[in-house]
């Protein structure tokens, strides 16, 4: 995740005009992939020349001539430390002179963090590391075995395969994720950034009053679609998982969903009462679903109206007649 880490770096000082420089000239496509990846986050690209060190001096020089705040040197990586490498990178270091030499780590192999954060260290003297995948099952432990070996910082961890999946590293968060704690902070952040607070009290307020329809419940999945897949954000939650008996959640579902309200008329979404057997029929076959699936979710739908309603007079309904899937 190297080469798609500076991409993600170049997007997040996209401000800063930043200038993404090929530094690896063993592996055939990594300057392709780092050429595509800056068009993708729109940021200026300098190729491999003949050598690493080469590269980064003559790109250095046209980052000056092209008013480029930020440079990025993408240098080779390797899954075992080698000689060959060190020497390289001790070179770019000491001609170049960058700002910051950060390492990047597969936050997923575990204990082995260690020996290559020792290493990079006692060799090259890394400024800070950034921490990859983790967003999988890893809960972070190579962040604490990283800190420790080397006593330089963590500046980000990635979090997703999105460009925009790089974010900054607190430490709180992860302990909290060691222990199995969640983390509502990072939860929070997620919601935040793609509703509007007026938007949720808006809908708070609709559904409190059982006036919501499908139009709102659409846009509803929509912002949750945005937010990331579904199984990871409920892991932020503490103690959702074992609450939930270990169950996952297939965002395939999310979509099936969205294609049966796509499938159906303004005035069906706004009043579904209306939806009869040749309605469910059309919308079925419009989404390319089953009339069984169509009848789910309008009775899940019709569910969730009456727990806004008794709400909205302060009762609290039994709950046997909810269930996950």
């Amino acid at each position: 995740g190297k080469t798609s880490t500076a991409a993600k770096l170049a997007y997040r000082y996209k401000n800063k005009k930043p200038l993404l420089v090929a530094c690896d000239p063993k592996r055939p496509a990594a300057s392709e992939q780092l050429k595509l990846l800056a068009e993708k986050v729109a940021a200026d690209f300098f190729p491999v020349t003949q050598s690493a060190l080469t590269t980064a001096l003559t790109a250095l020089e046209y980052a000056q001539t092209k008013k480029n705040q930020l440079l990025i040197l993408d240098t080779a990586g390797r899954l075992h430390i080698d000689d060959e490498l060190m020497q390289e990178l001790a070179e770019i270091k000491e001609k170049a002179k960058p700002n910051y030499n950060l390492l990047v780590v597969d936050g997923m192999i575990g204990q082995d963090a260690v020996v290559q954060a020792t290493e990079f260290h006692s060799r090259l003297g890394i400024s800070g590391s950034i921490i990859t995948k983790l967003d999988g099952d890893a809960k972070g432990g190579a962040v604490v075995s990283i800190r420790k070996a080397s006593g330089a910082p963590v500046y980000f961890i990635g979090t997703g395969e999105k460009i925009e999946d790089l974010e900054e590293f607190y430490p709180d968060r992860i302990a909290a994720r060691i222990l199995g704690m969640g983390d509502i902070a990072s939860l929070v952040e997620k919601v935040e950034a793609v509703i509007r607070p007026e938007d949720q009290k808006k809908t708070a307020e609709k559904f409190i009053k059982g006036e919501f329809n499908l139009d709102d419940f659409l846009n509803q999945l929509k912002s949750i679609k945005k937010m990331g897949n579904l199984s990871k954000l409920i892991a932020m939650i503490p103690g959702a998982q074992s609450a939930l008996g270990g169950l996952s959640f297939d965002d395939v579902d999310f979509t099936r969903t969205e294609a049966i309200i796509l499938s159906m008329t303004k005035q069906e979404r706004a009043n579904p009462e209306i939806i009869d057997g040749s309605r469910r029929r059309r919308i079925a076959s419009g989404s390319g679903t089953t009339v069984e699936e169509v009848n789910r979710l309008l009775k899940e739908f019709k569910q969730a109206k009456e727990l806004s309603k008794s709400l909205s007079k302060g009762l609290i309904p039994p709950m046997g007649g909810f269930r996950v899937r």
